[in-house]
């Protein structure tokens, strides 16, 4: 007579395999059993509602609380992109100029950009934490500054700027001394 072909390993898994189909089994007759305690399910116990705050819920939403949108209101997609002219020269701060490399970023104080600025653009020096004016073209990496010059403090006129110490000062002896 032959020997049998099942193996220790075999018989082991065909064990594992019994036992989950019984277990299956188990649950599945007491989610029956379950069902059957609740009772039948009504179509009203079956509907979630979401209320103003996109919770859902079980109860309807309160009629008086019900907001009237208008058709045109709805938008999809992205929003549109405004087309009104910008003002073409914009004020800047230099936040960082590398002279060497002949690159830097300059942020720009309306909309808090960083624009990139190359050393072909700039029409004088400039360095870092200068205050210039620049015009923004699209380059193919994005937005550049051209044109970029150092904004020019205003002059104090001649009655606002104070009178010169030399008019105060005596001089005696190789020594200064200021009059009160």
């Amino acid at each position: 007579m032959a020997k049998s072909q099942e193996t220790f390993s075999k018989k082991e898994k065909e064990k594992k395999r019994q036992k989950k189909r019984k277990e299956k089994m188990e649950r599945r007759l007491q989610r029956k059993l379950e069902k059957a305690e609740r009772g039948p399910r009504s179509f009203e116990d079956m509907i979630s509602y979401v209320d103003e705050n996109g919770n859902i819920v079980d109860t309807p939403p309160d009629p008086s609380k019900k907001k009237i949108i208008k058709l045109e209101d709805i938008q999809l997609g992205a929003t549109p992109i405004d087309h009104t002219p910008m003002d073409t020269i914009r004020k800047g701060e230099v936040k960082f100029f590398n002279e060497e490399k002949g690159y830097g970023f300059i942020i720009d104080l309306e909309t808090k950009e960083s624009v990139f600025v190359h050393v072909n653009n700039v029409l004088e020096p400039i360095t870092q934490s200068n205050m210039v004016t620049f015009e923004v073209e699209m380059g193919p990496k994005g937005a550049n500054a051209v044109r970029v010059s150092i904004v020019r403090q205003e002059t104090k006129s001649a009655s606002e700027k104070p009178t010169s110490e030399k008019a105060d000062t005596k001089i005696d002896s190789g020594e200064e001394k200021k009059s009160i």
